[in-house]
């Protein structure tokens, strides 16, 4: 995978750094709601929301290289190789005009933030994490209808699993920083989304 350094001298990463992006991580486990709170981001502070999990699907449904091997491993509740998607994210924040993002479900684990870092040179503003009680994600997972592979009982216990094994290290990293921004994320939509707009608010 090349290094930021590398990226500028062929040229791929030159118009995002150019841009000084502002880069948010948006972290919690599978059914904490960080996609219906970065719609609403998005819509009220002018954010691009760039799904990693969205990306990922839409890659597996295409023709590429990589269509079959994310499908199993998404059907595994397993994490894709950080070269994948952070290529995906790369190209992404390439096509859009935008210079503020919010990367929702990436990176999940220590080796996705440093191959994120390496590669695009850049490191995010702060980290959203949405903190919410493994029952009630299981629930809300359950109980919505979006026909997704990865939304039955057998792939999300073993999401839950990966996320939790993996997750921590990079709120931790993040955490010495002091760029991590804790929500309770168990509360209603609006609830939670007062206290993301305070943290919003605070950073403009």
């Amino acid at each position: 995978m090349e290094t930021a350094d590398e990226a500028r001298n062929q040229g791929s990463s030159v118009s995002i750094l150019e841009k000084n992006p502002k880069v948010v991580f948006v972290l919690g486990g599978p059914g904490s709601g960080k996609g219906t709170q970065c719609t609403n981001i998005a819509k009220l502070f002018g954010y691009t929301h760039l799904s990693a999990g969205d990306l990922l699907r839409a890659e597996s449904e295409s023709d590429s290289e990589n269509e079959i091997m994310i499908k199993n491993v998404m059907k595994e509740g397993k994490i894709v190789p950080s070269e994948v998607t952070v290529k995906l994210l790369q190209q992404a924040m390439w096509k859009i005009g935008n210079d503020k993002f919010l990367i929702d479900g990436f990176p999940l684990n220590d080796e996705n933030r440093a191959a994120f870092e390496n590669v695009t040179g850049i490191e995010p503003a702060f980290v959203l994490y949405f903190d919410c009680p493994v029952e009630e994600m299981e629930r809300r997972l359950l109980n919505r209808n979006q026909a997704r592979e990865d939304d039955n009982i057998e792939t999300i216990k073993k999401r839950f699993k990966v996320f939790l094994e993996s997750n921590p290290p990079v709120i931790s990293y993040y955490g010495e920083k002091g760029k991590v921004r804790k929500i309770d994320a168990a509360r209603s939509i609006d609830q939670v989304f007062e206290s993301v707009k305070t943290i919003f608010e605070a950073q403009d």
